[in-house]
């Protein structure tokens, strides 16, 4: 499939993250009905990667060595989907997971389409980054936060969110100074950060741990926090709309502001039989029921060392003498740590690859979607959940959604940014 300029109106802003742009489709073609569409971005000022020459650098295509298809990508499509289907797929279960279709896009059709939707975007995602038009494919991906199949006149309301790390660290060699990493989640240090940088306006109460706990009235708990601090962890869609979340990029920017938002929500799910109260039961519901996270929980804990061992292992990969050590002068420290400098390539390089594969994970989404059933017949690719409350019962889909490989080169940047977050937690007297 080639889209071309004259297939630029059929569509229209979804959504972006800091890498890629979502369309939506709106045009005739059955194949491509209920389908979103995923275009690479590029940094303004950042020069583009020449067509035809790899994606992994040489580091990365040792890591990935194993996976053919993967190493010898020309394009980031063609990398990101790899990983999708031969490594992450594998480990969160494929009903779950949807690698996409790659389709092949004109230059002109690139550039009609930035043209039409330049002024649904976020004025700070404008100014940031612009459409990759040399990229030459993009990604065809389902639209989960729809039902495929539902009648037009049913309601579908679907939820995203962020589960964030859902397992304290026990890693023998974080820092005795760090110590608190094994006692208190990355996601609430992180809260602190952000809200010293102006990035949030609040402390979101969320708890990693209740949604992964696999107990159901934690995991309600852990969805009704989200809800009332979405900050860029929680949205709502009806009908593949967004009505309610995070933008991202902006001081608590979402579609509905929070004070407006129960009032809102009522009045846009209540066609489908549901409260606001029970939404939120219904997610944690298909949650607990599904037992979807555990796959991912186990996927998390590829990180088996933390960053603060990794980062060591990072550097025998690269062969370059350790960066960290350099600045150490703790001789029982430097001691400890040589025992991972002493480690042999494979070894190394299995290590450092759990990282990254837990740091897609860490860093991934999840999309369920909802619609009422029929009679109380699920449908044939949905599975059931039932409201106690208003015994009424729903099909649903879940899917994990933004599974992109991370960057070698960012084994740096993990490492600076864990140690800023902790730092400023330990400062802001919290402990």
């Amino acid at each position: 499939m080639l889209l071309r300029t004259e297939d630029a109106k059929d569509w229209f802003y979804k959504g972006e993250g800091a890498a890629n742009i979502v369309l939506g489709y709106c045009g005739s073609s059955l194949s491509l009905v209920g389908k979103v569409l995923r275009i690479q971005k590029v940094a303004k000022g950042r020069s583009r990667s020449p067509n035809g020459c790899l994606v992994l650098s040489n580091h990365e295509r040792l890591v990935w060595r194993d996976i053919g298809e993967l190493v010898e990508c020309t394009s980031k499509d063609v990398a990101a989907r790899a990983f999708i289907q031969h490594v992450m797929s594998d480990l969160l279960d494929s009903k779950h997971v949807d690698a996409g279709i790659l389709v092949h896009v004109s230059k002109e059709f690139l550039e009609a389409v930035e043209g039409n939707i330049k002024s649904q975007r976020p004025p700070w995602r404008v100014d940031a980054s612009k459409f990759d038009v040399l990229h030459e494919s993009a990604l065809i991906i389902s639209d989960h936060s729809i039902i495929s199949g539902t009648p037009k006149h049913d309601l579908c309301i679907a939820v995203e969110l962020k589960p964030k790390c859902g397992f304290l660290p026990s890693s023998e060699y974080i820092l005795e100074a760090n110590a608190v990493k094994k006692h208190v989640t990355r996601f609430k240090m992180h809260q602190f950060l952000k809200l010293h940088q102006g990035k949030i306006s609040q402390i979101s109460q969320y708890d990693p741990l209740d949604l992964f706990s696999g107990l159901k009235d934690r995991i309600h708990l852990a969805i009704t926090a989200l809800f009332a601090c979405p900050q860029n962890n929680f949205r709502i869609f009806i009908n593949g709309s967004l009505i309610f979340g995070g933008l991202g990029g902006g001081l608590d920017n979402t579609v509905v502001q929070s004070h407006k938002a129960e009032e809102a929500i009522v009045d846009l799910i209540s066609p489908s039989g549901l409260q606001l109260a029970s939404f939120l039961e219904l997610v944690a519901e298909a949650i607990f029921k599904s037992g979807i996270l555990d796959k991912l929980l186990e996927t998390q804990q590829l990180d088996v060392l933390d960053i603060e061992g990794a980062i060591h292992v990072y550097y025998n990969i690269i062969s370059q003498p350790c960066a960290v050590c350099k600045n150490l002068i703790d001789p029982e420290l430097l001691y400890q740590y040589s025992f991972l400098h002493s480690l042999s390539l494979e070894e190394s390089l299995k290590i450092v690859r759990g990282y990254l594969i837990a740091a897609t994970a860490k860093d991934c989404s999840l999309m369920i979607s909802f619609s009422c059933t029929e009679d109380g017949h699920s449908a044939s690719n949905c599975n059931s959940a039932s409201l106690k409350s208003s015994n009424q019962c729903y099909n649903y889909k879940a899917c994990f959604i933004d599974l992109d490989l991370k960057p070698l080169e960012k084994m740096v940047h993990y490492y600076k940014l864990d140690q800023k977050i902790v730092n400023f937690y330990k400062m802001s007297g919290e402990i």
